[in-house]
């Protein structure tokens, strides 16, 4: 029982997956109104419409990548 599931490297990849993941919401906030009867076109700019699904996705691949990965013998 002194083993764990997953080696030192593998964890250390998942919580940089999770940081990207999280850059990538970071990346997609934003662009609100606070009057709701004016319409704020800033909340389909290219950042969010474009960067953000990309980074994101990106994240959660890296994630998959990090738990598959394998330790060199």
């Amino acid at each position: 029982m002194d083993k764990f599931a997953l080696p030192k490297k593998n964890i250390a990849l998942i919580l940089i997956g999770l940081g990207i993941l999280i850059l990538g919401y970071v990346l997609l906030s934003g662009g609100g109104s606070d009057n709701p009867d004016v319409f704020n076109y800033e909340m389909f700019n290219f950042r969010r419409l474009v960067i953000a699904p990309i980074v994101i996705v990106a994240g959660f691949v890296f994630v998959g990548y990090a738990i598959m990965k394998r330790p060199r013998k």
